[in-house]
């Protein structure tokens, strides 16, 4: 099951509502146009002082050697899944000038993401990013230079079979989503005062 739209409270566009992060991967590889779009939407997001301070490391399951490097890199209960998309993706987000990271370079990095995480899903793939990972590991392994942080990685790829889960994620991958109720995370006048609309 792919579909497990959002239950929202106003209506929102389909591709918005469609999204989720699933772990049932396919090892279908993915075409080389679609990952042109996936970079391009990245590469069109918005960022502050347009400094475009994200950097996109692809690795694909047919690059054994590589792919097994940044899999490594993941939390054990990632690497249960993730090995099973065809493609992982380091997130790195770039330092300011006096070596501190800008103030925004995360953000910026996050809705470059967004981007592309959207036009992954108007062509029925799917992306899950995962925190669970040793950004050092993944420092040394692939040679990020100093200048960069990394954030991220990226599971992409088509939907699989949830069966082919560890025992302990199906009930997550099947079950319904749930998130903080606007009240909690939208305030109005002063905060906590929740908005109403």
């Amino acid at each position: 099951m792919t579909e497990k739209p959002a239950e929202t409270a106003y209506p929102l566009h389909d591709l918005l509502r469609r999204r989720w992060s699933p772990r049932a991967f396919s090892s279908t590889p993915i075409e080389r146009e679609k990952l042109g779009s996936l970079l391009e939407a990245a590469r069109w997001a918005a960022s502050s002082r347009n400094l475009q301070p994200w950097r996109f490391l692809l690795v694909e399951a047919s690059d054994a050697e590589a792919f097994e490097k940044l899999a490594g890199t993941l939390m054990d209960a990632n690497q249960a899944w993730a090995r099973k998309a065809p493609l992982l993706i380091l997130v790195c987000a770039q330092r300011s000038p006096d070596g501190g990271l800008a103030r925004h370079a995360f953000h910026d990095c996050g809705l470059a993401v967004a981007h592309l995480t959207m036009q992954a899903l108007s062509m029925d793939l799917w992306v899950h990013q995962m925190a669970g990972f040793s950004a050092e590991k993944a420092r040394a392994e692939f040679g990020v230079p100093a200048d960069f942080e990394p954030v991220s990685v990226l599971a992409v790829g088509y939907y699989g079979n949830p069966a082919d889960l560890p025992e302990n994620r199906r009930a997550t991958e099947t079950g319904p989503r749930t998130r903080k109720p606007l009240g909690e995370i939208a305030f109005r006048g002063t905060w906590g005062s929740a908005a109403e609309l």
